[in-house]
C-alpha cells in the first residue's frame, strides 16, 4: 500500500504532466498556448456560508503567449511548473527564496521575490494543490510535540521511526515532518498554542500526559505548514483541536485562520479545522480571571471594528468577545497568568477551558 505522502507526489506528477501536456498539444498544433485559472482579485473572493470559509468566484483570468501583455507572466509560470516537477521527481524541496534566485540560472527574470510569489500562488491555482504539495515551503516553522511516532518518507530517510516526545524542544514541523506518516499515538487531542514560551511551558509540566495531547507551537499566526499539519491530525487520527491564543484581537483572528481560512488563501480549501474551537484567552477571560492587561492601542481597535465586519464573526463567542475587547479597551498575554504561579495555567485554566469547550 503506497503512502499517503507518495500518492500526494503521485497526483501532483499526474497535474503538472497534464499541464505540459496541454501547452506542447497547442505548440504542436500551431496554436499559442493559454492557462486558465480562477482570479484572485478581491471582487471574486466569496464567503461560503456551507464551509464557513472564503473561497473563490467562478471569475477566472486567462493568460496567453498570443497576448505581449501576457508573455512574461506565462513563461515565469511554466518555467515554474518545469523547477517544480524537478523537485517532485528528485525528492528535494525548495523555499520561496530558492524560487526566486534558482529562476535567475535559468535567465527567468523576476523583479523582486513578492512576483515570484506571486507565480507560485498562480500554480496553485492551475494545479489546484497548496505549494507544499509540490514541495516548495516558507521558512517559517513552528514546533510538535508529545507522543505521536512518524515514518519518515523523504529519500535517504524513508521508513525510519520517530516519537515526537524524544526531544524537549518539540521537533520543527517542516517538509520532512509535513509528509511524514502516522504511525501511533495515545494522544486524543491536539493544542495548538499561539506563543514559543506557553509551548515550553506545556512541554514541562507534561501537558502532554496530563490531558492526553499533540501539543503546537503556532509562532503566531501559523504557518501554512502548521495548518496543514493541524488539519492531517485532525483527518487521519480523528483528534479533535482546541486553540489557545493571547487574550487580544490578534489572538482570536489566529483562532478564525485555523479554523476558516483565510481570504489570501481562498483558492485552497485544505488548511482548515472547521471544527476547531478556540479556547481562549477570551475578553471575558480577562475580567474573570482578573489578568494583569495592557490598554488596547488605537490599532487594536480598528483591527477589532474590521473584524466584526468580518461575515465569519457574526454571532456566537466571536461577536460576544469583540464586543467586550472593544468594550473594556483592554488586552492580556497568556503568560499573564503567571501572577497565580507559573503553572496555573496548566494547573487550573486550561483543565477549566477544556471542560468548557467539550460541553459546548
Amino acid at each position: 500500500m503506497k503512502s499517503t505522502a507518495s500518492l500526494r507526489r503521485r497526483e501532483v506528477k499526474q497535474l503538472l504532466r497534464q499541464m505540459g501536456q496541454r501547452v506542447y498539444t497547442d505548440l504542436d498544433n500551431a496554436v499559442f498556448p493559454e492557462l486558465v485559472f480562477p482570479s484572485r482579485s478581491v471582487r471574486n473572493i466569496v464567503y461560503d456560508e456551507g464551509l464557513k470559509q472564503y473561497i473563490l468566484g467562478s471569475s477566472s483570468i486567462r493568460r496567453s503567449s498570443q497576448n505581449i501583455k501576457h508573455i512574461r507572466p506565462f513563461s515565469q509560470l511554466v518555467w515554474l511548473a518545469y523547477f517544480v516537477n524537478k523537485l517532485v521527481a528528485e525528492g528535494k524541496t525548495s523555499t520561496l527564496r530558492d524560487v526566486f534566485y534558482s529562476s535567475q540560472a535559468y535567465n527567468v527574470e523576476f523583479v523582486d521575490q513578492d512576483e515570484s510569489d506571486e507565480i507560485i500562488t498562480d500554480l496553485e491555482e492551475v494545479l489546484s494543490k497548496a505549494r507544499e504539495d509540490f514541495s516548495v515551503y516558507p521558512e517559517e516553522r513552528s514546533a510538535i510535540f508529545g507522543d505521536l511516532t512518524i515514518e519518515y518518507t523523504v529519500p535517504g530517510y524513508e521508513g525510519k521511526k520517530l516519537n515526537l516526545s524524544s526531544h524537549p524542544d518539540g521537533y520543527l514541523i517542516g517538509p520532512s515532518l509535513s509528509t511524514a506518516e502516522f504511525v501511533d499515538t495515545s494522544a486524543e487531542m491536539v493544542l495548538a498554542v499561539e506563543k514559543g514560551g506557553i509551548f515550553t511551558r506545556f512541554v514541562e509540566e507534561k501537558v502532554h500526559k496530563k490531558f492526553k495531547a499533540l501539543v503546537i507551537d503556532t509562532a503566531g499566526q501559523p504557518p501554512r505548514s502548521t495548518r496543514y499539519m493541524l488539519k492531517r491530525l485532525h483527518q487521519e487520527l480523528g483528534l479533535p483541536v482546541y486553540i489557545v491564543t493571547d487574550g487580544d484581537v490578534y489572538g482570536e483572528h489566529i483562532a478564525m485562520v485555523i479554523i476558516s481560512g483565510s481570504a489570501n488563501a481562498a483558492h485552497l480549501r485544505e488548511l482548515t479545522v472547521s471544527s476547531a474551537k478556540w479556547v481562549g484567552v477570551w475578553a471575558s477571560d480577562v475580567v474573570k480571571y482578573k489578568l494583569p492587561s495592557n490598554p488596547m492601542t488605537e490599532a487594536d481597535i480598528k483591527r477589532a471594528q474590521e473584524l466584526k465586519k468580518d461575515p465569519r464573526y457574526t454571532g456566537g463567542i466571536w461577536q460576544r468577545e469583540l464586543d467586550l475587547f472593544l468594550k473594556i479597551r483592554r488586552k492580556s498575554e497568556l503568560e499573564a497568568f503567571s501572577k497565580y504561579g507559573l503553572t496555573h495555567i496548566t494547573d487550573k485554566y486550561l483543565p477549566e477551558k477544556l471542560r468548557e469547550a467539550k460541553g459546548m
